[in-house]
């Protein structure tokens, strides 16, 4: 059940770069996400990293020599992360110094490229994550990440809603 668990996870990744392919621009900003969901996202979707903190608050009873490697792919995550943040900035950079016009050509390429590093390391982060922890305590991960998710998207429609009526 656990490659069926990554096998998902994989063609969602796949259908999100067909996504990208079409127009990265949609990624970086999905208008069906509200604008506080929208706020949350790094390179498209949720930090890598996110992924240890649903660990650290849902999953229970690990043992030292399992939280000592998800620590270890916590940090190597954070590390990529960075990188991947100086990419985004690097690519900003080269719009501003360029000018826009010549720089929009080929600014979709480069944000396509750094937004399929950013999903392979979410991808990495997962397997990796997935891999240390037994099948109970995947479950409880998985179930605390769709948790997220929805609470996110239930506040998100809230905020929206309060703003609508303030109108």
């Amino acid at each position: 059940w656990r490659a069926m668990v990554l096998s998902h996870y994989q063609q969602f990744m796949e259908e999100k770069s067909n996504v990208a392919n079409d127009d990265v621009y949609l990624l970086f900003s999905p208008p069906w996400l509200s604008a506080y969901e929208r706020a949350l996202l790094w390179i498209g979707d949720y930090k890598p990293s996110l992924i240890h903190r649903l660990v650290d608050g849902a999953v229970k009873g690990l043992t030292a020599e399992q939280r000592g490697r998800v620590e270890r792919t916590r940090d190597k995550t954070k590390r990529a992360e960075r990188e991947l943040t100086e990419a985004v900035a690097s690519v900003q950079e080269s719009m501003a110094n360029n000018g826009a016009g010549a720089a929009l050509e080929g600014l979709g390429k480069a944000l396509e490229k750094v937004l399929e590093r950013a999903d392979e390391l979410r991808a990495l982060a997962m397997r990796k994550v997935v891999g240390i922890l037994s099948p109970p305590r995947t479950v409880a991960l998985l179930a605390a990440t769709m948790h997220f998710q929805m609470r996110v998207r239930m506040w998100g429609l809230q905020r929206a809603e309060v703003g609508r009526s303030r109108r």
